[in-house]
């Protein structure tokens, strides 16, 4: 798992070597929206050369599907403080007509790592902002764009290698690994922790340089230090 390749069973006798259980996945599909739909497209430029088109609207698109997305997730894994409060100020916004921002829920309270999708520092940033993170949460994120560059989806399999190597990951842990796609697609998968990760005996992408990470990354707005 993380850059090698990971079994999945759901075989009983597998559990005493499993490493992780999934919880909950989740996928939201916006692409009835046509600016959904063509925000990441495969055509043709001028010279008849197929690539992959990214629209403006991208960054727009990208935050309100994600807005929908964790809409559906919070009732999953949040705790019934974060449900109330959210319960709450949708009653305030949509019944009482009040003028206020929409609650974000605190994500930290139900998971204890994150791997977003790094697709790009302007998308890492986004997430921050929209979920609130601090720069702990979202180290694995950076410091695997820093690294692999934009893996796509798979970077959240680069992500939970770094929390491994790190040495962050110990037993009854929650680890949140969500990813986007054309279309537009957001994708969740949550795992439970079934043991401590015993990076001793870890074979795994960084362990060859974790002792280095994280590094200073060059950015007006983020600098994650060593």
């Amino acid at each position: 798992m993380g850059g090698s390749a990971a079994l999945l069973s759901s075989h009983p006798s597998d559990r005493s070597r499993s490493k992780y259980q999934l919880m909950h996945s989740l996928r939201t599909h916006v692409g009835a929206d046509d600016n959904s739909y063509k925000c990441v497209f495969q055509e043709e430029d001028d010279k008849e050369i197929v690539g992959v088109a990214l629209s403006k609207e991208l960054m727009n698109v990208a935050r309100d599907a994600l807005r929908i997305h964790i809409t559906s997730l919070g009732p999953l894994v949040l705790p019934i403080s974060e449900k109330l409060k959210y319960v709450k100020n949708l009653f305030e916004r949509k019944v009482l007509k009040m003028k206020i921002e929409a609650y974000v829920p605190n994500f930290t309270l139900a998971f204890d790592q994150f791997c977003m999708h790094t697709g790009g520092r302007a998308v890492l940033d986004r997430m921050q902002k929209s979920l609130e993170l601090d720069d702990f949460h979202m180290e694995p994120s950076r410091m695997t764009l820093y690294r692999y560059g934009n893996t796509s989806s798979s970077s959240v399999w680069y992500e939970l290698s770094y929390c491994e190597a790190k040495g962050r990951i110990k037993k009854g842990h929650k680890v949140w690994q969500m990813a986007f796609g054309s279309g537009f697609k957001v994708n969740t998968a949550v795992w439970l922790a079934l043991k401590n990760v015993d990076t001793k005996s870890l074979k795994n992408p960084w362990m060859d340089e974790i002792h280095e990470f994280p590094v200073p990354i060059p950015s007006n707005k983020h600098m994650i230090k060593a």
